[in-house]
């Protein structure tokens, strides 16, 4: 099992220094490259103080100056906001200056307010169209010249400047949930990313029996068995060594838990990029965010249990994605991936 970290730009209160919290990612990731993590993803979000990525590219060109081995994608890049030519250029640009460290991540977004304000009158359905609009067109271009007439871009033969240093290009992931993106992102070649986010296990066995699903249906469809593609798995992540420390994570899980909610379905206000964190008890789905819940599904605990835990990804096939963004302490961060790597990941070697 490879193992991945995602790591935000995050801001939960406006008293933290963004000076900080930015040289904070940076040492993260050269914690884990130090470690052996395999990829380093940063997200792509707009006017969020929870998670302030605005230029992914930037921030992993950022990284890449600052690091040798570990790998550098997009976790992920939105389709909608972008057009072709450029998400072909830039991602192939941070591919020349990382020395061909770049791996590509797309995916339909997760905010309506953010696709409000970005592309007016986008919606989860169109923003599926524009990824598989996207796709394509962008690997085109990395071939050569390439001209396009579709849906929602249109433009004259052109092509990606600079090519990929990568050949053929980058590795692709997409981001997938419903069966349809399975089948349709392994019919393109792509690696699977998914988020079971708080819920059991048993969403990440769905999403495993989609991939295999998908796999199936396109090794049927061509002219013999296809290689299953890479999956990835995230879950928000907190290693402890005193039991006493639990409750510290769990509470900063709960308060960044409302803010995502907030603003997955415009539950409440944003002031300043600060998003309202709503009352969790008053969801339909408030069992989720139970501590005991949250114990159970989250990679947390102490380096036995996470080991535990880990081992039925294992059983399953999939990567392991460690993200450390859930609005703890930066000193708390660090804690937890320093015994990540020193504690856990042994047992994986």
């Amino acid at each position: 099992m490879k193992f991945s970290l995602a790591i935000n730009l995050e801001r939960m209160d406006p008293v933290d220094d963004m000076g900080a919290v930015a040289e904070h990612t940076l040492e993260m990731v050269q914690m884990a490259e130090e470690a052996g993590f395999e990829v380093a993803w940063a997200a792509e979000h707009h006017a969020i103080e929870m998670t302030i990525a605005p230029g992914p590219f930037q921030l992993l060109a950022w990284w890449a100056a600052h690091t040798s081995r570990i790998r550098l994608g997009t976790a992920v890049a939105v389709a909608a906001y972008w057009h072709p030519i450029r998400l072909a250029g830039e991602c192939a640009l941070l591919d020349l200056l990382s020395g061909g460290r770049a791996e590509l991540g797309l995916g339909r977004g997760a905010y309506q307010r953010e696709y409000d304000r970005m592309v007016p009158g986008l919606d989860p359905v169109t923003a599926s169209a524009a990824l598989r609009e996207l796709l394509p067109a962008v690997k085109a271009l990395w071939a050569g010249d390439y001209a396009h007439e579709g849906d929602r871009w249109s433009f004259p033969a052109s092509t990606s400047c600079p090519k990929p240093v990568q050949d053929p290009h980058p590795p692709i992931w997409v981001a997938a949930r419903d069966p349809d993106t399975y089948e349709w992102a392994v019919a393109k070649g792509c690696n699977i990313m998914c988020w079971p986010l708080m819920r059991p296990m048993a969403e990440l066995e769905a999403y495993v029996g989609r991939m295999d699903e998908a796999v199936a249906k396109a090794s049927a469809a061509g002219a013999g068995p296809i290689a299953r593609p890479r999956m990835t798995a995230m879950r928000y992540a907190a290693v402890w060594a005193d039991p006493a420390d639990a409750p510290r994570y769990i509470r900063a899980l709960q308060r960044q838990a409302g803010q995502f909610e907030n603003l997955f379905k415009q539950l409440g206000g944003v002031d300043n990029g600060f998003a309202e964190s709503v009352d969790l008890d008053q969801l339909a789905h408030r069992e989720e965010y139970k501590a005991e819940t949250l114990m159970e599904n989250l990679m947390f605990g102490t380096p036995e249990q996470v080991i535990t835990k880990l081992r039925r990804y294992e059983a399953l096939g999939t990567d392991f994605l460690y993200c450390a963004s859930y609005g703890a302490s930066i000193a708390d961060q660090k804690r937890s991936l320093r015994l990540f790597i020193d504690e856990v990941m042994p047992a994986f070697r």
